[in-house]
């Protein structure tokens, strides 16, 4: 899957990841995603640095993990798991617009 992909195969958005090597939000974002059984994008934004300034164009924050679903910015780990414990996650992934 491309870093410019916006859905997958089967219509639910693409999730892209912005992390780096020594990072355990990052890993628990993706653990997380994974027991979804969800796939995603991963840009390792420490090495490249090209990218790291294109994350922080984006979002406007310097912080690991920043994660999209499709277009839509949700935002770090814990913006992540907010949305999930607001039951706001499961339609976005699904692809049935911003939460």
């Amino acid at each position: 899957m491309s870093q410019d992909a916006v859905s997958t195969p089967g219509g639910a958005p693409a999730i892209t990841i912005y992390s780096t090597a020594v990072c355990p939000y990052c890993v628990a974002a993706k653990n997380f995603l994974k027991s979804k059984g969800r796939d995603w994008t991963e840009v390792r934004i420490d090495l490249d640095p090209v990218e790291r300034e294109k994350m922080m164009a984006k979002t406007r924050r310097t912080s690991v993990p920043q994660i999209f679903v499709g277009e839509v910015h949700v935002g770090g780990y814990d913006d992540m798991m907010a949305l999930h414990r607001a039951g706001k996650l499961e339609p976005l992934l699904a692809g049935q617009g911003p939460a």
